[in-house]
């Protein structure tokens, strides 16, 4: 036996996949999936039945949930799919600072400093214009496979 100590290093997720597996045929407009290592929303799904011993097969057409880009895949129905983990949390604006980025006031009491503003023109203008005129704001922050992005904003009063 060994007298060393192991050190693991501990990541906040406890170990928990990024990913889930789920069958292709199951798979519905609205769900989520995973294509290209990217997490993508299912926009539409069209399914094929192939020749006399084929098997079925899932068109899946979808929009990267971060980025906004379209994605297509082709799969057997009776394969299976990767599906992320998505996650939504709102959280409270606290400030903007000047590199970008935003500090976030976390349920818990916290902080959270390690978001971007959202590139989405039309979601940036609201937040910085909300910040500015002392709305009291509320962003729903998108996380899935290891990224987050700020994607909605709700504005819950003035500040007193």
């Amino acid at each position: 036996m060994s007298d060393e100590e192991h050190h693991f290093e501990s990541k906040a997720d406890a170990g928990a996949s990024k990913t889930y597996p789920q069958q292709a045929g199951t798979i519905r407009k609205n769900g989520y999936i995973v294509i290209k290592g990217r997490p993508c929303k299912v926009v539409e799904v069209s399914t094929s039945k192939t020749g006399k011993h084929g098997h079925a097969k899932c068109h899946f057409v979808a929009i990267d949930i971060f980025n906004g880009k379209k994605l297509e895949d082709i799969v057997p129905s009776s394969h299976n799919c990767d599906v992320p983990h998505v996650n939504r949390t709102d959280y409270q604006l606290i400030d903007i600072s000047e590199d970008g980025f935003v500090s976030l006031l976390t349920e818990s009491g916290n902080t959270k400093d390690d978001l971007r503003l959202p590139t989405d023109e039309a979601l940036l203008k609201q937040v910085k214009d909300g910040f500015q005129e002392g709305k009291d704001l509320v962003v729903s922050v998108m996380s899935a496979m290891g990224e987050e992005q700020i994607n909605a904003v709700k504005d819950i009063g003035t500040k007193n």
